[in-house]
């Protein structure tokens, strides 16, 4: 049987499937996941035209998605040219406010 080699980038068309995907590497908490995920979806995104817009060379921005913790500003920028957005989201575990919530009470 012949096997042929994944590429999760020829998947990506959308906003929504890059949003998904993105979405997908978040839930898992691995940094490195993310950060191999945004270099998946740059790929999707015609990675040396990204590399141009967010205003350095193609070989800087593979090294600098590689590189774990990827660089936040490096994030929201492809984010934003990925049609995409970052979200926090509450988990529904009791948060600070909870646990301090006479501190921020109006009395």
């Amino acid at each position: 049987m012949k096997t042929l080699p994944w590429d999760s980038a020829s998947h990506l068309q959308t906003a929504e499937e890059v949003a998904a995907y993105l979405d997908a590497a978040l839930e898992d908490g691995d940094a490195a996941l993310f950060a191999h995920a945004l270099t998946v979806v740059a790929r999707a995104r015609d990675l040396p035209s990204l590399a141009s817009q967010v205003g350095v060379s193609e070989d800087d921005l593979r090294k600098r998605l590689e590189r774990t913790p990827t660089d936040l500003t490096l994030v929201i920028k492809l984010m934003s040219l990925f049609n995409v957005r970052l979200r926090a989201t509450a988990d529904g575990a009791t948060g600070f406010a909870e646990e301090h919530q006479s501190t921020f009470r109006n009395d």
